[in-house]
């Protein structure tokens, strides 16, 4: 099975390369490092299997680049996105046309090749949710002018541009809304609460919790994450094309919580300290993952304190 994955070089990228690889995928991954780093796929690239192509994704393909690594693609990831509210703050334009002009260049990609389409959208999308937990059929409560909407109407947009060739372009597309996740090879210090937390913790900082610590998440460990966008991607086309599934651990946590459990994992004795909450910043956040469970049989299995000690060894080993 020859695979794309765009972002492939991010967090979440990394761990599925190495998952597809795995079970004898020809994998290659299309990444600026915008956010992406190498470091994450160091490992593969003596792979014969894998390739590695240093691009920007807004860059309409050409001719010569279908010919060298696009010709014959079966899947496509769609990953590419900056994905922490420090990185899409920091790029606000870049995080708006990856989501468009990006998503557009490798929907054309899949059309051309036959390949199916799986974009990764975000929670984001339900912006400040007043409907909880969220079900895919939530519209959502964005604000399309806030200092987050170049990421949650960005996302939004791809959602859309993705069912526009779903209907109209006979593209085998489909979309995942991934919830907050975790694991080894988050950016420390990144902006996203677990890396926060954590490196904070093993470096003697105070925590910082944005808000009252009322606020909630719900956390998913990356390789659940993973799964479950294999599933979704090889589920059969009468179950999955045109088709919204939420990834996303249901259990529950409020940030005060969640930071008291990484003190206790990483034994720190550090303060707690509370600053105003961010614009816009979800008050509640937990999937309801009703539909993929039903659907195609997937929930996450890996218990957070399970994850969250995985992580905290790999922050640990990297002496950050």
């Amino acid at each position: 099975m020859k695979t794309m994955i765009v972002g492939g070089a991010g967090f979440v990228g990394s761990h599925l390369s190495e998952a597809l690889l795995g079970v004898g995928h020809d994998v290659t991954v299309v990444d600026n490092l915008l956010t992406g780093r190498e470091s994450n796929i160091r490992q593969l690239l003596g792979d014969p299997n894998f390739c590695f192509v240093r691009r920007d994704a807004i860059t309409p393909i050409t001719a010569s680049e279908m010919a060298e690594w696009g010709e014959g693609i079966e899947r496509i990831y769609y990953l590419a996105s900056p994905a922490s509210p420090d990185d899409y703050f920091a790029w606000p334009v870049e995080t708006l046309l990856v989501n468009s002009a990006g998503v557009y260049n490798f929907l054309q990609l899949a059309e051309r090749n036959h390949a199916r389409f799986l974009l990764t959208s975000t929670s984001e999308a339900y912006g400040d949710p007043l409907v909880h937990p969220q079900p895919e059929t939530y519209w959502g409560n964005v604000n399309p002018v806030g200092p987050r909407s170049c990421y949650d109407e960005g996302k939004r947009f791809a959602e859309s541009m993705t069912m526009a060739f779903v209907r109209n372009r006979t593209v085998d597309g489909r979309i995942v809304r991934i919830f907050n996740t975790y694991g080894p090879r988050m950016k420390a210090n990144d902006g996203r609460v677990v890396s926060n937390f954590i490196y904070n913790s093993i470096k003697g900082k105070s925590l910082v919790i944005y808000g009252d610590g009322s606020y909630t998440r719900s956390f998913c460990y990356v390789s659940d994450l993973v799964r479950g966008l294999q599933t979704v991607m090889e589920a059969d086309s009468d179950i999955a094309t045109g088709e919204v599934f939420n990834l996303g651990n249901p259990d529950e946590h409020t940030i005060l919580e969640f930071a008291k459990n990484i003190l206790r994992l990483t034994g720190a004795d550090v303060r707690i300290n509370f600053e105003p909450a961010r614009t816009d910043d979800p008050t509640r956040r937990k999937p309801d993952i009703t539909k993929v469970q039903t659907r195609l049989g997937w929930k996450p299995q890996v218990m957070l304190e399970e994850g969250l000690n995985k992580t905290i060894e790999w922050f640990k080993i990297q002496q950050l």
